[in-house]
């Protein structure tokens, strides 16, 4: 799975000569907490809700409310923008991108091939991903199985589950710290849970949860 399939491509940016105070607009104004910085078609910066805050006077400060938008106004974006940007390439790997979030601690990547932004990727939008992947929020059965880690396990569950006639719509697999892996699946249907936890569990595998699951509006 590739960056550019996930990311935000309709950027909103800023220039480095935009005042902090009309930055902060935007960012109220449409729901964000970062804006690139971008000049001459280039990314030069980042700003955040951090960087914006640390530019705002505190509430114990001495100046007067017009004082203060007037310093405000008068700041400009480069004088506080991050200047060191970690990005990412369109065609890496949304696990690079993940792995460099955690890496760098940071909940946010400009998209950037040759110094170009094709767009933005965040925290959220990693998330709606994990949503897409688990089959989370779409109508069917939700069937949670505990097994051991050996050669064909999936492919014993997968079969078992193809003879109840419905398709297999997405599924998760995890090792916990037992050793014993989970498997979470999602189908794109409805199962009698009795009649399907009894074949599972004559395979000898353990079955946690048999559940049905309602179609939820995106994000």
């Amino acid at each position: 799975m590739a960056v550019k399939d996930f990311m935000t491509k309709k950027v909103v940016y800023v220039s480095p000569e935009t005042s902090v105070a009309h930055a902060a607009d935007i960012m109220r104004d449409q729901g964000l907490r970062r804006l690139p910085v971008v000049e001459n078609d280039h990314l030069v910066g980042l700003v955040t809700e951090g960087t914006m805050a640390d530019a705002t006077p505190s509430k114990a400060t001495r100046l007067s409310i017009y004082e203060m938008n007037y310093l405000l106004n008068k700041t400009k974006i480069r004088n506080i923008m991050i200047r060191e940007v970690i990005t990412i390439s369109p065609y890496a790997r949304l696990e690079d991108a993940i792995y460099k979030m955690m890496k760098h601690k940071v909940g946010v990547l400009p998209v950037v091939e040759n110094d170009q932004v094709y767009g933005i990727i965040t925290d959220r939008d990693v998330f709606k991903v994990f949503l897409q992947v688990s089959g989370y929020g779409e109508e069917g059965t939700r069937v949670i199985v505990e097994t051991e880690d050996t050669i064909g396990v999936l492919a014993k569950v997968a079969d078992i589950i193809s003879k109840e006639n419905v398709n297999i719509y997405r599924t998760v697999v995890a090792t916990r710290k037992t050793g014993k892996v989970v498997i979470e699946i999602q189908l794109d249907g409805k199962v009698e849970p009795k009649q399907l936890r009894e074949k599972l569990e004559q395979e000898h595998i353990l079955v946690e949860s048999i559940e049905q699951t309602e179609a939820k509006a995106d994000l």
